[in-house]
């Protein structure tokens, strides 16, 4: 069914079930590091325990995204989407009452599952349930509302812990996930791919899940037979991705330059953005004593920088190309970490933490929009849709595999308690070595980013601590 418009009650009522879908997953994103010093203190968690609490979700939702958006062409993009909303909101309350770390980061995994399923669906549902005329200003919609859970995202968070537990982090997820599946069985109109056929890559996705999963445990563990063995998958992965027929990840799409290029430097600036909010929460919270609502809202510069200036920076992007703002911003982003180095025990947030807050935004900002458009622009059209799946991917393995590597380039022994003065040099090490690894993306992207044709607009959406919005593939309304 297509024909829905943004005026009518039935569009706005298949708007606010997607709204709140990806609400769901960005509030997640955003407040469960705030918890974490908390859930270390009532579940007795090692610093390691903390690191598989992101990652268990991050590496579930890196392995299937484009999974997610494969059954959903399939099998019902409502059907999918409203799977994967009931299956986040069990497990978020399994999260919520958890008597263990091993039940938490075991109901994490399953919120990545989950969350696989959500993410694709909300977008493809509103490309395929409206009008083409509204389906930009539907999509902007739901962009923006997107963008104020996000900027909220600390404010509750952190009142929530402070006031009450880290438990009502997760059963804020109840609400909605109700509110998603009674608006959509009631209101959203079902859809498929009809040139989606045949069966789903699963060597592919099995594949993709171990060599992450490999490559996870051997940094946080630091056991390298392990990651060797995680490596050995990932080169099976690409051969075997190289032969198949119907590929979850078409190995062709790397032959641009400017798609390699792209998501090279995807996979470093993401993993700064891992680090950075996987550390700072615990170093605001442990060394200098903030509560967890002061350290959320010591993050919504960052925020704010994304809401205001994206789209601006993608306008930038169509009339000098996106090489210069792809260069500039991950530089801005290495300024940024150096300047968050110098936290110590004596820092104060105006003269120590802000001005690194503040930089690190104004450098995202630059780059998230143009980097979009350009992953997307480095193809044609017919594999625009997959594109962005994987470049969405992409961002979250970056993310996963920083966050892993975090102990062995901290100097942390694996499993062991992290006292505050090593916290605090561990921070500084890795911040300095995030720096290089993204100036190395600023010359990647200067090396290897180029206009391939006429400007492709970027999506005008937020991506928040996540990855790159996984965009809409106009002409198939696919969303691998």
């Amino acid at each position: 069914m297509t024909g829905l418009r943004f005026a009518e009650a039935s569009g706005r009522w298949v708007l606010l079930a997607t709204v709140l879908g990806s609400a769901m997953a960005m509030l997640d994103g955003t407040v469960v590091n705030l918890a974490l010093p908390r859930i270390a203190d009532d579940l007795d968690a090692s610093f390691q325990d903390l690191q598989w609490i992101v990652n268990g979700y991050t590496l579930a939702l890196a392995a299937l995204i484009l999974v997610g958006g494969g059954l959903g062409d399939r099998f019902g993009r409502r059907r999918v989407f409203l799977l994967g909303a009931v299956a986040f909101t069990v497990a978020s309350v399994l999260c919520a009452a958890s008597v263990g770390i091993t039940m938490l980061i075991g109901a994490r995994v399953l919120q990545g599952v989950a969350a696989a399923m959500l993410m694709p669906g909300s977008l493809a549902i509103i490309e395929a349930s409206f009008v083409p005329q509204e389906r930009g200003r539907a999509i902007g919609a739901w962009s923006g509302f997107g963008g104020v859970a996000t900027a909220i995202g600390p404010f509750l968070g952190g009142w929530l812990v402070d006031a009450a537990s880290w438990r009502f982090i997760f059963l804020l997820n109840v609400p909605l996930g109700v509110a998603v599946v009674v608006v959509g069985l009631r209101h959203v109109p079902e859809s498929r791919d009809p040139t989606a056929t045949g069966r789903i890559d699963a060597p592919g996705a099995a594949l993709g899940a171990l060599a992450l999963a490999g490559l996870t445990l051997g940094l946080t563990q630091e056991s390298w037979p392990l990651a060797v063995i995680g490596g050995a998958l990932l080169v099976t992965f690409v051969v075997v991705e190289r032969r198949t027929q119907r590929p979850l990840v078409p190995m062709s799409l790397f032959s641009s330059r400017t798609f390699s290029g792209t998501n090279a430097v995807t996979l470093l600036l993401y993993g700064a953005l891992g680090v950075v909010f996987f550390l700072l929460g615990l170093v605001l919270q442990g060394p200098l004593g903030y509560s967890p609502l002061q350290a959320g809202a010591a993050t919504v510069p960052i925020t704010l920088a994304m809401l205001l200036l994206s789209s601006r920076a993608g306008a930038l992007a169509d009339r000098i190309g996106p090489r210069l703002p792809m260069t500039v911003g991950p530089v801005l982003v290495a300024i940024a970490m150096l300047l968050l180095a110098r936290i110590d025990a004596s820092s104060t947030y105006v003269t120590d933490v802000l001005p690194g807050v503040v930089v690190f935004g104004l450098g995202l900002a630059l780059t998230v929009a143009p980097l979009t458009a350009t992953a997307l622009g480095a193809v044609d059209d017919d594999h625009a849709g997959v594109a962005s799946g994987v470049n969405n991917a992409v961002a979250r393995t970056g993310q996963l595999l920083a966050v892993a590597a975090i102990p062995a380039i901290a100097g942390f022994a694996p499993g062991a308690a992290v006292p505050a003065d090593d916290l605090l040099a561990g921070f500084a090490t890795v911040m300095r070595f995030a720096a290089a690894t993204t100036l190395v993306a600023a010359a990647v992207a200067f090396a290897t980013v180029r206009r391939t044709g006429p400007p492709t607009e970027a999506p005008p959406w937020h991506c928040a601590a996540g990855g790159p919005p996984v965009a809409i593939d106009a002409a198939t309304t696919s969303r691998h």
